[in-house]
């Protein structure tokens, strides 16, 4: 009955009706000046976009006239069908929010499929926690732990290149934590309960640093001048700022070697970490290929790279 309802609108209305269900299902909320804001139309057409939503979908959303916005609905059941990496784009980086429909490309183009994305049921309890900064219990599921209950305070997304984690508080292990969003079961938005002072991204050492590395030319690998021109180095030396918390991840992803004395072999390292000291200290750094610590230069292997993820 939606999908005939949806047949006789317009094609602008129909995105604007897509952009309130993914604010309400992922964010929580939506006002009539998201609308306005969003789209350019004036208040009066907001006002009739979310009525024909709320007869589109009885019960997905309530408005609250104390906070004067409509809220998700208990039985929400989405119209859209979003695919995962639509949703991610615009919760990560703000486009995407129309109507998830098959557009031609303005150039044959292929990309390579994510073997795994996120259950967006699950996605969307992760994102409404970050946004209303709540806590949000979860069944979750380690390699090493096995199936535990936690309590976790999630306020950001974080994307390893491989798959999608939640940054996190963890109540159980009082400490932050990544986890893996794809081994999340029966979440649950903890609303009204209280964050403490010490649960805030702010008290994140790893996410507040900030590491600036120096990436050059394996000195191993032939024609480092190309290697310069793939990367767009700047006097052969490619130069980034990153969160102490995405950096492990991140030198795993670009298979740069960050060993000492540039030890690593193989076609796929050429990028080298011209100062490992620059990730001392950096929990995840275990990530990172070839590395190290000062300390543990003449030690047998550091841990194993499940150990960090596999929180």
């Amino acid at each position: 009955m939606a999908n005939d309802q949806l047949l006789d609108l317009t094609q602008p209305q129909r995105d604007r009706l897509a952009f309130v269900e993914l604010r309400v299902r992922f964010i929580g909320e939506i006002r009539r000046q998201d609308l306005v804001s969003r789209f350019g139309i004036q208040s009066a057409a907001a006002t009739r976009d979310l009525a024909v939503y709320k007869d589109l979908a009885p019960g997905n959303i309530e408005y609250d006239a104390k906070a004067k916005s409509y809220l998700i609905g208990p039985h929400f059941k989405p119209v859209f069908e979003f695919p995962p990496e639509r949703v991610l784009s615009w919760l990560t980086q703000g486009f995407g929010d129309g109507e998830p429909t098959h557009i031609k490309a303005w150039v044959p183009s292929e990309t390579p499929a994510r073997l795994t994305q996120p259950a967006l049921a699950t996605l969307a309890y992760v994102t409404r926690a970050i946004h209303q900064a709540c806590p949000l219990a979860i069944e979750y599921h380690s390699i090493t732990s096995g199936r535990t209950q936690r309590e976790i305070v999630p306020f950001a997304l974080l994307d390893n290149g491989l798959r999608w984690h939640v940054r996190a508080y963890d109540r159980k292990a009082q400490e932050f934590r990544d986890f893996v969003i794809t081994r999340i079961r029966r979440a649950e938005v903890l609303k009204g309960k209280p964050v403490g002072a010490h649960e805030s991204s702010a008290q994140d050492i790893q996410w507040s640093r900030i590491v600036e590395l120096e990436l050059v030319p394996h000195p191993d690998q032939p024609r480092p001048e190309i290697t310069e021109m793939d990367y767009g180095m700047q006097d052969g030396v490619l130069r980034m700022k990153l969160r102490a918390a995405t950096a492990g991840y991140i030198l795993r992803k670009w298979s740069v070697d960050c060993s000492p004395d540039h030890s690593m072999r193989g076609h796929e390292f050429r990028l080298w970490l011209k100062d490992c000291l620059a990730i001392y200290g950096v929990r995840n750094a275990v990530l990172a290929p070839g590395y190290r610590a000062p300390d543990q230069q003449r030690q047998e292997p550091a841990p194993s790279e499940g150990s960090y993820e596999d929180a």
